[in-house]
C-alpha cells in the first residue's frame, strides 16, 4: 500500500469514530466563521473548513449550526488555538495543532500521550523548522492522466506535482492553495484530501517494532482527542 492508500485507510478508521471527527470539524467551522464572517465566498478559512467537513460526510445541518454559532447565534464556548511540538519514539518529529476551551486540560492530555508512548513534549520551535507550510492536494491514481493533471495543476498555479505509486500529490504555496483547489474541482478531479499542511523536509524510519507500535498508538491517541485538530510528523510509514 502506498502513502495515499495509507491516508485513505486512516480516513476509513476515522469514519468509525464519526462523532469525534464531526466535533473537530464543528469547532474549526465555528472559529473560522467567528474570525472571518459566515460567508465562505469571502472567508477562505471557512470555505476550507466546510470542504473538509463535507469530505468526511458531515451533515449540512451540523455545518450550518457550527457557522451560526460562530456568527453569534446561540452563544457557546470560546476556543483557543495552540501548537505543541515534541518527539515521538525514535526521535520522530511531531507537531500537534489544537482548538480548545480549556488550555490546561489539553496541555495535560498532550503531555500524557507523549510520555505514555516513548516520546517527550518539547519547547516551541524544537521541531517546527523541520517542516514547511504548503498546500497539499492528494489525488488517487484511478482514472487520472498524469500528463493532464500536470498540465491542469501547473496552469492553475501549483508549484509541483509528485507522482506516488498509488496517486499524485499536488503542492502549492499556501496563498495559491484555494485557487489551485478550485481550478482542479472545476476540471472534475476528486481529492483524497486537500488542505494547507506542514510538510516534513526529511523523514524518519522506525526499524524497531516496539517503536512502530508506540508511534501508531501516539498518533491514534492524539487524533482521537476532540481538542486536537491536526497531527503532523516526519515518520516514514513503511509496510
Amino acid at each position: 500500500m502506498g502513502r495515499i492508500g495509507n491516508i485513505i485507510n486512516r480516513k476509513g478508521k476515522q469514519d468509525a469514530k464519526r462523532a469525534s471527527v464531526f466535533t473537530k470539524h464543528a469547532r474549526a467551522i465555528t472559529v473560522a466563521a467567528k474570525e472571518g464572517g459566515a460567508d465562505p465566498e469571502y472567508n477562505a478559512a471557512l470555505k476550507t473548513a466546510i470542504d473538509k467537513a463535507k469530505a468526511d460526510n458531515m451533515p449540512n445541518d451540523n455545518i450550518k449550526r457550527a457557522i451560526d454559532k460562530g456568527a453569534g447565534a446561540g452563544g457557546g464556548e470560546d476556543y483557543f488555538s495552540n501548537t505543541y511540538e515534541g518527539y515521538g519514539p525514535g526521535g520522530v518529529a511531531v507537531i500537534v495543532e489544537t482548538l480548545t476551551d480549556n488550555k490546561n486540560r489539553t496541555a495535560g492530555n498532550i503531555r500524557y500521550y507523549f510520555d505514555k508512548n516513548g516520546g517527550n513534549l518539547g519547547t516551541t520551535g524544537c521541531v517546527g523548522f523541520m517542516f514547511d507550510r504548503k498546500g497539499q492536494i492528494l489525488i488517487a491514481a484511478e482514472n487520472v492522466s498524469e500528463e493532464q493533471l500536470m498540465d491542469d495543476a501547473l496552469e492553475a498555479g501549483a508549484d509541483d506535482i509528485i507522482t506516488e505509486e498509488d496517486g499524485f500529490e499536488v503542492v502549492t504555496a499556501p496563498e495559491d492553495f484555494n485557487a489551485v483547489r478550485d481550478a482542479l474541482v472545476e476540471k472534475g478531479y476528486e481529492f483524497v484530501s486537500a488542505d494547507i499542511k506542514l510538510i516534513p523536509q526529511t523523514t524518519t524510519v522506525l526499524d524497531n517494532e516496539g517503536q512502530v507500535k508506540s508511534m501508531e498508538k501516539l498518533i491514534d491517541l492524539l487524533e482521537e482527542d476532540d481538542d486536537v485538530q491536526n497531527v503532523y510528523h516526519n515518520w516514514e510509514i513503511t509496510e
